[in-house]
């Protein structure tokens, strides 16, 4: 089967960098975008396939600006063409930082140098000012979210069907700790920030970020919880404690006067993940069944697992909380 749109990207990589420019695939994420990696000479690109009917370009070049201003490294943009939904990007290579840990080749940029240079990128992003009004992350996102959950994980994964009285009853139980949540001071937020989105170009550091377009106003905990409680990594939790101890003794007074002390900020983040775990096992569901990406099925053990461990820290028990506590039909 012919690949129109492939055919469309590779017409127009040419128009831009000439005819001996050669493209390959690269993997695709948890959208409609597609990716290619560009090679012309010793030049090396990617190719953002984002189809006008399905993704917008706009989000992406607005906040790609906005954070290369603030001194985040996020690819460059070499060209770009809005309408036909093809931006040509700076290639910041393969290693992601999870490639990275599992390659176990550590003794040039360890655990530490990593959160390192990703929490202090992660305070300039809290600090910058974004050019426009972002989207806000507000309890009726929240609990759109949790809906993935329960239309998702629930019926496909666990063999479990939703009543109305159990639904109303979920969200009776969690509006408290949404509201919790939003009542949390507000900052930037890249939304996706774990080790699949952060990048060792060269495998070197600074780390590059990508998959940043659908940044948000949201919980300051929201970035670290994501960095923290990995869906895909299992750090040892003192050290996640100290790392969160060392960004919350970074944080401007303002921010940092609202928590009392760092261990009410843990918990804050905790809580974040939570809600977070919550969202992302009802996202890999529907990925899974809705798209076809079988794959991230296998990420929802850890996620569960994370998950878990946060109710059992929060005193969420399951008697108020059955529903977060139910096992996949295989497990």
């Amino acid at each position: 089967m012919v690949d129109c749109r492939f055919e469309q990207g590779a017409s127009w990589v040419k128009s831009q960098l000439g005819e001996h420019a050669a493209i390959e695939p690269l993997a695709g994420d948890a959208s409609f975008r597609r990716y290619f990696r560009v090679l012309r000479d010793s030049d090396r690109f990617v190719l953002m396939d984002a189809p006008p009917d399905r993704e917008d370009v706009t989000p992406f070049l607005t906040v790609q600006a906005w954070l290369m201003s603030a001194g985040l490294r996020v690819p460059k943009l070499i060209h770009d063409d809005r309408e036909l939904g093809f931006l040509l990007l700076e290639d910041f290579g393969d290693t992601t930082w999870a490639h990275h840990l599992a390659s176990g080749e550590l003794q040039f940029v360890g655990l530490d140098d990593l959160f390192e240079d990703a929490l202090a990128q992660l305070a300039s992003l809290q600090r910058s000012t974004p050019p426009v009004s972002l989207p806000l992350f507000d309890i009726t996102r929240m609990q759109r979210e949790c809906d993935l959950y329960l239309d998702w994980y629930l019926p496909k994964v666990a063999g479990k069907l939703v009543d109305n009285r159990e639904r109303e009853g979920f969200y009776q139980a969690m509006l408290p700790l949404l509201e919790e949540i939003e009542a949390l001071p507000y900052a930037p937020v890249h939304l996706d920030y774990h080790s699949r989105n952060l990048m060792l170009p060269g495998d070197e550091l600074p780390l590059g970020i990508i998959d940043f377009q659908d940044a948000v106003s949201g919980p300051v905990t929201y970035d670290l919880a994501s960095l923290l409680y990995d869906c895909y990594q299992l750090y040892p939790e003192p050290m996640r404690q100290i790392w969160s101890q060392k960004f919350y003794d970074s944080l401007p007074a303002v921010q940092r006067g609202a928590f009392g002390n760092s261990e009410q900020w843990h918990r804050a983040v905790r809580l974040t993940a939570m809600q977070r775990h919550i969202k992302a096992i009802g996202i890999f569901v529907r990925l899974a069944y809705r798209d076809g990406k079988q794959q991230f099925l296998d990420d929802i053990p850890l996620t569960r697992r994370h998950l878990l461990e946060e109710l059992e820290y929060l005193g969420l028990e399951q008697c108020e909380y059955s529903l977060l506590y139910v096992a996949p039909e295989q497990a």
